[in-house]
């Protein structure tokens, strides 16, 4: 147990501007409630797809009832959100008839996996039929539940910005487990340091394309809280010639070190990809993230 005047460092504040929870010691609690309608609503409206019979397009999001707030005890930040969403969608086919439904989200929550998520699409019941229907049951549904998820990311991400606080070094404690894991199989989480729309299937063998599909690969190697291993390219490198990236996190004590080696890289492409790791990888992991001073 911390005892008081014995120099235990989790009663020590040290002398700064903001004086508060220096190590991330004691609970402190944000609301992301307005900030979370807000971006929900951004994320939700305008949302389109198409095919041979003609398009749809979420043009209303008619109700948005609930609330989300993160907690930091200790470094470790605790999410909570639960969200009923309702919205309309309006179809117009090739021969220039319109159509209105809903989509009703009842379950957004914590508690659920985003591939859990319920998402009913239904046409107005003085509607006649129409294909445009099973268009947004399935492409509709599907790109809502990618902006859902979307929003899960940057809940995690950009809003938790400041929450971690530097330690008595100037650097956050990463918590390991959760950081190595969102790298991944949390593609919400890459799409929200890409700001770009991400498949990633955390498994050994498993797939990724991000960056509007200009990188993609697979990974060889997944070793939890240790290491990543992957073949990686852009897409316009020599057919079928992959680079092998190995990422290699080294626990610090007070900080985590990431270590990256990227072998197999085209002579001509060396700088580029220097230059696009720094600029798409490290900086944006950096900002988005916002863990500390530096990034390697």
């Amino acid at each position: 147990m911390a005892k008081w005047g014995e120099g235990d460092p989790r009663w020590i504040v040290e002398e700064r501007a903001d004086a508060t929870n220096v190590n991330n010691w004691h609970w402190t609690e944000r609301d992301a409630t307005n900030w979370s309608s807000e971006k929900l609503k951004s994320l939700i409206l305008g949302l389109s797809v198409e095919n041979d019979e003609g398009s749809c397009e979420v043009t209303e999001v008619s109700k948005l009832e609930g609330e989300a707030s993160i907690n930091n005890r200790k470094g470790k930040l605790i999410f909570f959100y639960e969200w009923v969403l309702k919205a309309t969608w309006t179809g117009q086919s090739k021969a220039g008839v319109k159509y209105t439904g809903t989509i009703d989200v009842p379950n957004l929550s914590d508690e659920n996996d985003m591939e859990d998520l319920d998402i009913s699409v239904s046409l107005n019941k003085d509607e006649p039929d129409t294909p445009l229907t099973d268009l947004m049951k399935t492409q509709g549904a599907e790109k809502i539940r990618e902006a859902l998820g979307s929003y899960v990311g940057f809940l995690k991400t950009e809003f938790t910005q400041g929450m971690i606080l530097p330690t008595a070094n100037g650097m956050a404690k990463l918590q390991s487990t959760s950081q190595s894991k969102a790298k991944t199989d949390k593609t919400q989480m890459v799409q929200a340091f890409t700001h770009a729309p991400a498949t990633v299937d955390g498994e050994r063998g498993g797939k990724f394309r991000l960056l509007e599909g200009n990188v993609f690969g697979e990974f060889t190697e997944l070793v939890p809280d240790e290491k990543i291993v992957m073949k990686w390219r852009y897409n316009n490198w020599p057919c079928e010639h992959y680079a092998t990236i190995t990422m290699t996190f080294l626990d610090r004590s007070s900080e985590t070190e990431l270590k990256v080696e990227c072998r197999g890289v085209p002579d001509s492409e060396e700088e580029l990809t220097k230059e696009g790791w720094k600029r798409y990888y490290f900086e944006a992991i950096k900002q988005t993230f916002g863990f500390g001073a530096r990034l390697f």
